[in-house]
């Protein structure tokens, strides 16, 4: 264990970030073809099939701050979060599967709450897996700029993940009504996402901890006490606007592709997939090293105008007969932006246990962990509601989609302001976010030093600008920090 916690390597970076091949795909492929099979292949009402996702997240507001609390409390050999890891990687893969199984029955209540507990069963093994992942990092490395390489590391595998699980799903599924072509699918990626999970759990440690001892009732006010924490508010609204921005672009593709473009038997869909995510790959490389010299927040700020204006663009060339040339460009540069932005959300991440210990003086990751990653879901649940509601708004036709027929003129322009309008308004108010965002290397390895000076490890006084840093980052006054007491939302410090 000893040499594994000094190796920074880049083949230990690469473990590391495998699991999120899982993370990262599994969304594309849901976002993607998820609300597609239930509409096209298995004829359910799109608005119907869109709070499918949504509901699923009320279910995750129980297991998410549960599975955050039981990570934190559990004591394992291997470490808490890498067994965790171990055991979703199994759980995970096989929940996913089950999701595209098809029923025979044609009856909508039916296929909706079978669907519905499907979707329940896998979004459970990817919060078994996921909120310790996400919890992991904190505890494997100390220094902000090495755990911003390794964040690196784990997005390139996060695009790789979207490439493959954008790319290969087109040649399985090249009929969108053959409902047996997304079974396949699901079992060749829950293979997949098994291996993958399995390298990360062999490839990582993790430092030792005394256990946090809460029980699991307490595990939704510890939960809701995380956003006591200024810089984890504006986190999730960085993560909702930026991963919401590319939900709406992966789970609208197909309908801008077959229904205005009409361009799905012509290859142009896995075409236009294979621009974002190439160019997305392309960007990690780049953003990786200026996030490293500059910040995690100046890469948001670079990325999400470019995505904007971007997607702007696309107004130009939406309609039956455009050239798919200029298209294929202007998501070139969304894909670009979008790494950007998708570098920093992760590596903020990792950063804000540390916030939130310097509040409540205890080391809690597996709970800021566990409401990220229901930040994440609520960001992909949300969008396919909306999506569903928006295409049942312009009046999209489930039975004309079914019958492998056109959409109307109306309908088709729709499609295109939901494919261009919703992305452009989450990148301005990802912007917003980005701006306001107060935590960089600076103020982070401020926040480290007094909570070394909170435990007695270091005996100078703080600064007056020390005071500022840390009242500006957590949103508290510096003599309200440092409190158990803080560990519930309502309670008084």
């Amino acid at each position: 264990m000893g040499a594994k916690k000094e190796n920074y390597g880049l083949g230990r970076r690469m473990m590391y970030g495998m699991a999120e091949f899982y993370g990262g795909g599994a969304f594309v492929i849901i976002n993607t073809f998820f609300t597609v099979f239930l509409t096209k292949a298995l004829g359910m009402p799109a608005a119907l099939a869109g709070t499918i996702p949504l509901v699923g997240k009320i279910w995750d507001a129980i297991t998410d701050p549960m599975m955050g609390n039981i990570t934190d409390r559990t004591v394992s050999r291997f470490g808490a979060k890498r067994f965790y890891i171990m055991v979703g990687g199994i759980v995970s893969a096989l929940t996913f599967i089950v999701m595209w199984v098809t029923i025979p029955t044609r009856s909508i209540a039916g296929l909706y709450i079978f669907y519905l507990f499907m979707y329940c069963l896998f979004s459970t093994g990817f919060t078994i897996i996921s909120v310790p992942y996400n919890g992991l990092l904190p505890d494997m490395i100390d220094d902000y700029t090495v755990r911003a390489k390794f964040s690196n590391v784990r997005m390139i595998w996060s695009t790789l993940g979207s490439m493959v699980c954008g790319l290969v799903p087109t040649f399985i599924i090249k009929d969108n009504l053959d409902t047996g072509a997304y079974l396949r699918c699901a079992l060749l990626f829950g293979f997949l996402f098994f291996v993958t999970s399995m390298v990360t759990f062999l490839g990582t440690w993790e430092h030792q901890k005394a256990p946090v001892k809460t029980s699991l009732i307490e595990s939704f006010p510890q939960a809701a006490s995380v956003f006591r924490s200024h810089s984890f508010r504006l986190f999730i609204c960085i993560y909702l606007f930026g991963q919401c921005g590319m939900d709406f672009v992966s789970g609208m593709a197909v309908y801008y592709v077959d229904d205005v473009l009409n361009g799905y038997g012509n290859g142009y869909f896995t075409y236009l997939m294979a621009v974002i995510l190439i160019s997305q790959l392309l960007g990690m490389l780049v953003w990786g090293p200026v996030m490293a010299a500059t910040s995690k927040r100046t890469t948001i700020l670079i990325g999400a105008p470019m995505r904007l204006f971007a997607t702007l663009g696309l107004l130009a060339f939406s309609s039956e007969g455009a050239s798919i040339v200029p298209v294929l460009v202007l998501t070139a540069f969304i894909g670009f932006g979008n790494a950007a932005t998708l570098t920093s959300i992760f590596s903020i991440m990792a950063d804000m246990a540390e916030v939130d210990e310097l509040i409540t003086s205890v080391r809690r990751p597996g709970i800021v962990s566990g409401m990220a990653t229901f930040a994440r879901k609520i960001s992909s649940g949300t969008s396919a509601a909306v999506i569903g509601f928006l295409l049942s708004a312009v009046g999209y036709d489930e039975v004309i989609a079914n019958n492998g027929l056109r959409q109307s003129l109306a309908t088709q322009r729709g499609i295109v302001y939901i494919y261009v309008f919703v992305p452009v308004i989450l990148m301005i108010l990802l912007i917003i976010a980005g701006i306001k965002f107060p935590l960089t290397g600076k103020e982070f390895r401020i926040v480290q030093r007094e909570i070394g000076r909170r435990r007695g490890e270091i005996l100078t006084k703080p600064t007056e600008e020390e005071i500022k840093v840390c009242e500006k980052v957590t949103g508290m006054s510096f003599d309200k920090l440092w409190n158990t007491d803080n560990t519930h939302p309502g309670r008084k410090s």
